[in-house]
């Protein structure tokens, strides 16, 4: 996570409506951050060895390049409506959007876009550019997707992983700068339950299970009161399924946080499962925060 007080929160567009509620939110983040935001757009013609200029004899106005200033522009214009006074920065650089993100992450606090792009498929709930810079992204990465509810408080998910430590003390940075509550989700299952069913097992403690599960979301928190005294939390262990769980949250919050993998996730899998459930299935927007590597 980028801490230098230089990094800028970096929005992706590409001229959809999704990208421009990104640029909405974008603003009003880097306003309550502090911080200058870039507009940036992935040119990917010249990689596709398409001519980017007016062909000969059309108006000078023309061509791929200029589209692209203008959606780029359009974007500038949405973000100083949103957040007058706000440095805007735009910028296009040539590159297939998920990698020209990837590379802004180094050195951005943020990095936002919406959850489907131009050119998407119609069934998909997610677009791949949102997956992809989500998982390989070196700072953490919020996704505007859902209903805005600015009362409700930031919902994180945590493991005991330190995905999740890290997710959670973004969370409480973010709420505390949005000025609402913060609610900490533990979700467990049943040891030994499995497949689609979900068998419990015959022989089980649910109060032990619970306090257990309850212990670890405290030692998750651990120290976040201390660095936050103003900060209002609450915790919970609630039994499911965590992607399911968070989802279900999300219908009562204005954001869901997550870390890129926790445990029980497969090692060779950049974004976890849960994650991936979250920014599939979530009723809000989603900022997934990954660990270093």
């Amino acid at each position: 996570m980028n801490s230098a007080n230089s990094a800028a929160v970096v929005v992706g567009v590409d001229g959809s409506e999704p990208s421009l509620r990104a640029v909405r939110l974008a603003a009003a983040e880097a306003v309550r951050r502090r911080r200058p935001l870039r507009v940036v757009h992935g040119f990917i013609w010249p990689l596709l060895r398409v001519p980017d200029s007016p062909a000969p004899g059309a108006p000078p106005g023309g061509g791929l390049r200029h589209q692209a200033t203008e959606l780029v522009r359009a974007a500038v214009d949405e973000a100083e409506a949103t957040a007058p006074g706000l440095t805007v920065t735009p910028e296009i650089i040539d590159g297939e959007a998920s990698a020209v993100l990837v590379g802004e992450s180094p050195t951005a606090a943020l990095i936002v876009l919406g959850d489907r792009g131009l050119g998407g498929f119609a069934a998909l709930v997610l677009g791949s550019v949102a997956v992809q810079v989500a998982a390989y992204a070196d700072c953490p990465v919020l996704v505007a997707r859902g209903e805005q509810r600015p009362d409700e408080p930031v919902v994180v998910g945590v493991d005991g992983s330190a995905a999740s430590r890290l997710a959670a003390e973004f969370a409480a940075e973010t709420a505390e700068a949005r000025g609402v509550a913060l609610r900490a989700v533990r979700a467990y299952r049943h040891p030994g339950s499995s497949g689609p069913g979900d068998m419990q097992p015959l022989v089980y403690d649910e109060t032990r299970l619970h306090d257990e599960r309850e212990r670890e979301l405290a030692d998750s928190l651990d120290g976040l009161a201390e660095r936050h005294p103003g900060l209002r939390m609450t915790g919970h262990a609630v039994h499911g399924r965590a992607g399911a769980v968070l989802a279900e949250a999300s219908g009562a919050a204005q954001l869901v946080v997550v870390g890129g993998q926790g445990r029980g996730e497969v090692s060779g899998l950049l974004l976890g499962s849960v994650s991936q459930s979250v920014l599939h299935h979530a009723r809000c927007p989603v900022a997934v925060v990954r660990g270093p590597g």
